[in-house]
């Protein structure tokens, strides 16, 4: 037997695996869920741009990780670097036009799986959810 701690972990593991397949609809706007999380921070970051370590941080990935995330996003443009004229070492990620554009476009994809996942008779269910999750640090916002 395993502990209940460790079951709802891999319980939550397996949502997880679940959710990513639903959002692989977003393809159709040449995103995966992680881009999506990415261009969303960025868009509502103040002047649609973050350091690289700290938009890591935001979403829970190492600054590797992130950076693995974000160089085909460079190349297809959705996102961009823009150098710190104070400090030649600090660089942001932004986000250009053409990725606020698909952003906005897979918003309306996203909302609708969201909805599918999470039905309007679950709404006391997803505040208790959150509430946990975010007091585990599962807190983008």
């Amino acid at each position: 037997m395993i502990s209940s701690d460790l079951l709802l972990l891999m319980n939550i593991n397996k949502l997880q695996s679940t959710i990513v397949r639903k959002f692989d609809s977003l393809s159709l706007h040449g995103l995966g869920l992680n881009d999506f999380v990415i261009l969303y921070v960025l868009y509502q970051s103040a002047e649609s741009k973050m350091r690289r370590i700290d938009l890591a941080e935001k979403i829970g990935l190492s600054a590797s990780g992130v950076t693995r995330l974000l160089n085909p996003l460079e190349k297809t443009g959705l996102v961009g670097r823009e150098v710190n004229e104070r400090d030649a070492r600090v660089s942001y990620v932004i986000i250009t036009a053409h990725g606020k554009r698909i952003f906005e476009e897979a918003k309306i994809a996203a909302e609708q799986i969201a909805k599918d996942i999470i039905s309007d008779k679950k709404e006391k269910v997803r505040q208790i959810v959150s509430n946990f999750l975010a007091e585990m640090g599962g807190n983008i916002q």
